[in-house]
């Protein structure tokens, strides 16, 4: 294969995701011709609803899969945080690479960090599961939704429409705009999402001519930590519509898996952990999604979806 065809969302963050696999593939395949499609999502064109109430982080993907489909694309870039946590028939997430940075950020152009935030102020996020966390902190703040590009939020926050927002720290420096980062959250106090921080590669299954061209940009280790917060979202049945966290590290040379599923309002927040083996990180998230389970996580999603 001399060309390959990358299907990618046309947002500056997804552009900056399809070159940067671009110009690894490129390195390690000289004589590789690539080719970007740019495609743009229902994700991006409904702006002004939230996600959660029209089908999910799903529509961020569903054009970029038609084009796998329908063979426009060979490959197709994606945020693993969008990607939902079952995959299509005849499609498979052949590659998860090295992880960037999984922690949510605290954007304020008044406010040095979340603790600093006056009683009822406003915090604008698209994500249930940073709405759940706050509001199980501080219930005093005003949650609003904020959707748009990281250009389109950081300007909302500019035009005063918010005390503060949360962005992903690493599509902050992904785009070279850490210097709005006033505070990067630590797990204590905001269980990351799914995948967060980590970009996968799709493509059709056993296209066998595409694996071999791709596979030398597999990271191991984060393959087995979003792995394991994936196989715990999909038990769980989770989406966009259900405030879930999932966050796996590496401690000691074991796979530290964390799990939290929240109501909308915060008021109910269970969590549950293991560690183990990292090679058996299919069944440590299954087993984090037992607990949560167990504790009552069923009512909660049942409730959302």
């Amino acid at each position: 294969m001399s060309t390959l065809r990358i299907a990618t969302r046309k947002s500056p963050l997804a552009l900056w995701q399809a070159y940067h696999v671009r110009d690894k593939l490129q390195a390690a395949h000289p004589d590789l011709e690539i080719e970007l499609l740019k495609m743009s999502t229902q994700g991006d064109k409904i702006l002004d609803t939230p996600l959660a109430k029209i089908g999910g982080k799903g529509l961020f993907v569903k054009e970029l899969e038609q084009g796998l489909y329908d063979e426009s694309a060979d490959i197709a870039v994606h945020s693993m945080k969008d990607v939902p946590a079952l995959m299509p028939e005849g499609l498979s997430l052949a590659i998860i690479m090295d992880r960037a940075s999984p922690f949510d950020a605290f954007v304020s152009n008044t406010y040095h960090k979340l603790s600093e935030l006056p009683e009822g102020a406003v915090v604008g996020t698209a994500s249930l599961r940073r709405q759940s966390q706050l509001l199980a902190h501080r219930p005093d703040l005003q949650i609003k939704s904020l959707r748009g590009n990281v250009g389109t939020r950081l300007q909302k926050l500019a035009d005063g429409e918010f005390d503060a927002i949360i962005l992903a720290t690493a599509g902050l420096e992904r785009l070279e705009l850490s210097q709005h980062i006033r505070q990067v959250i630590p797990a204590e106090q905001m269980l990351p999402g799914i995948g967060q921080g980590a970009l996968g590669i799709e493509c059709r299954t056993g296209d066998q001519r595409v694996l071999d061209i791709i596979n030398v940009l597999k990271d191991d280790d984060s393959s087995m930590a979003v792995g394991a917060e994936r196989a715990m979202n999909a038990m769980l049945n989770g989406s966009c519509q259900t405030p879930i966290a999932g966050f796996a590290t590496f401690q000691n040379q074991q796979l530290h898996v964390r799990g939290l599923v929240a109501s909308e309002d915060g008021k109910r927040l269970l969590q549950a952990e293991i560690q183990g083996n990292p090679e058996d990180y299919q069944e440590l998230g299954e087993t984090v999604a037992r607990d949560l389970l167990a504790q009552g996580a069923g009512d909660i999603i049942q409730n959302l979806g």
